[in-house]
């Protein structure tokens, strides 16, 4: 396995996390007031370019659909899909939508009616800013945030496949910065990215433990302490590593096709049962909303000189996703073989989008109805018990509220597990040297999954046991610049690829 170690890959976020979990045990208020002043000063000094680029990827994937490369197919005419539409499918939104859309469909929009911009002059706790929260929720988890997916995944998939490329995330810069240039900051662009990601995955391995380790001590009465949380965390490690042992056509195909279809289970029950016609209206409102003040808001155009609202929210968010961003890409990306660009965007951008609005129209437009006619009841609980019980409280509003729960502690599990699952293998594949669509042993990969989910669970374990895992969700979030820059260039190599479709595709690079 060593011989084919990518150290210059694997060895610099190793250390790095390593340094950090321990300067955050021995000091996390001294920890935590660094990273927090190198993220304020990132994002008050980049919050115009975090917002132009995620505006100019949904726009790039709008052109891309239209353009003659959208007819190219990944891996060229005669390549045979790896998986059918509706697995691909399937994965594409377990793995992108992951545990966050679930906890912050419910806990979110209630930040957002209490406290809205205050240039708006919006009325907290009121009709109107309901419909902002909601409109909210559309413009941080819909077309914009798989957008900034899309982008580098699709990049990959056509440098990876059509290019025969290495498997590295530098080698889909290749048409901007050409060969040479690429693969010498390969390995820095790729470590970069991978301490990004491990060090999100372990925060929101962390944060998914807590709230499943609640719900788990709700239903039986267990102890919410530092052992069950331990335990949580090991179940989930243990999962993920045993499904990706079964192969990615066996393991996050069949997790995913479960776990959508529980999604859909829960959403239809909510629908049904809850204030079916107030979601209807106030969705269709907050939607026409999010359309029509879609620029305005991917700019903050609607906020005053010194309102820092959506530095503290919108820009905040794109710095996060765009720290996951390249890892989730070569995932995304090799997935993707055999399949056209124009349903490559279908797929990763346009359908997950649509779930989630469908999703946050429910969940958030049925907690904001319900917290306006209940007095502030859902916020108070937000206050007292954090996010994690606001969803909780919401499914015991509906009917067979126990079996809900059950099923909601499941889709939680299962969608740590698929994103876990499919995350690991795009930083077992980064760590070994490879170049185009050869593939290592099973085996070798796997010892690579288990090293790296060790890591990550024993890193979430200690932050959130003994630490707080706030440091390791802020050294997540300082990911996002210089990933920000990475999707930028992949970003411009689809322009060059669009310009080169009108000619002949593809165009080896020099």
């Amino acid at each position: 396995m060593n011989n084919n170690l990518r150290y210059r890959v694997f060895i610099p976020p190793f250390l790095l996390l390593t340094i950090a979990v321990i300067s955050s045990s021995l000091n996390l208020s001294g920890f935590l007031t660094v990273t927090t002043i190198i993220n304020d000063w990132i994002l008050n000094t980049f919050d115009w370019l975090f917002s132009a680029g995620a505006f100019f990827m949904v726009v790039t994937c709008v052109v891309v659909f239209f353009s003659p490369l959208g007819k190219v197919t990944i891996g060229g005419k005669e390549a045979k899909p790896l998986l059918t539409k509706w697995r691909w499918c399937s994965i594409t939104i377990c793995t992108t939508t992951a545990a966050g859309m679930l906890f912050w469909a419910t806990a979110e929009p209630l930040f957002h009616i209490y406290s809205p911009p205050i240039s708006l002059g919006i009325t907290p706790n009121s009709k109107e800013a309901a419909e902002f929260a909601l409109s909210t929720m559309y413009m941080h988890w819909t077309f914009t945030p798989f957008a900034i997916y899309t982008i580098p995944a699709l990049s990959f998939a056509l440098a990876f496949y059509n290019l025969s490329n290495r498997f590295s995330i530098s080698a889909s810069l290749q048409p901007v910065l050409g060969s040479r240039v690429s693969q010498n900051v390969g390995g820095v662009v790729d470590s970069i990215s991978m301490f990004a990601l491990v060090a999100g995955m372990a925060s929101s391995l962390g944060t998914g433990a807590l709230v499943l380790s609640s719900g788990v001590s709700n239903l039986t009465g267990i102890d919410n302490g530092p052992i069950l949380l331990g335990l949580v965390i090991a179940l989930i490690v243990i999962s993920f590593v045993a499904s990706s042992v079964s192969g990615l056509h066996k393991g996050i195909a069949r997790l995913s096709a479960l776990n959508t279809a529980i999604f859909v289970l829960i959403a239809l029950v909510a629908f049904i049962f809850g204030p079916t016609q107030t979601i209807i209206t106030n969705g269709a409102n907050a939607f026409a909303n999010y359309v029509s003040e879609f620029v305005a808001r991917s700019f903050s155009f609607h906020l005053s000189e010194g309102d820092d609202w959506a530095k503290s929210w919108t820009v905040f968010y794109w710095a996060n996703w765009l720290a996951w961003a390249p890892i989730v890409a070569l995932f995304l990306g090799k997935i993707a073989r055999g399949h056209s660009v124009r349903s490559f965007i279908v797929v990763n951008m346009i359908i997950p989008a649509c779930f989630s609005l469908i999703w946050m129209a429910i969940f958030a437009g049925m907690i904001l109805e319900l917290d306006l006619n209940q007095n502030g009841l859902f916020y108070a609980i937000l206050t007292k018990s954090g996010e994690g019980a606001v969803i909780f409280a919401l499914l015991e509003q509906l009917p067979a509220s126990n079996l809900l729960i059950g099923l909601f502690i499941c889709i939680t599990f299962l969608a740590y597990v698929t994103a876990a699952d499919s995350n690991t293998e795009a930083i077992s594949s980064l760590c070994i040297n490879t170049r185009g669509a050869e593939e290592k042993s099973n085996q070798q990969k796997s010892k690579f999954k288990i090293l790296w989910g060790s890591i990550i669970a024993v890193i979430a374990w200690f932050m959130t046991a003994f630490s707080g895992i706030d440091g390791i969700k802020m050294m997540s979030n300082l990911g996002g610049l210089p990933a920000l820059f990475v999707v930028i260039t992949m970003n411009a190599a689809l322009l060059v690829w669009i310009y080169q479709s009108y000619a002949h595709f593809p165009k080896k690079q020099d």
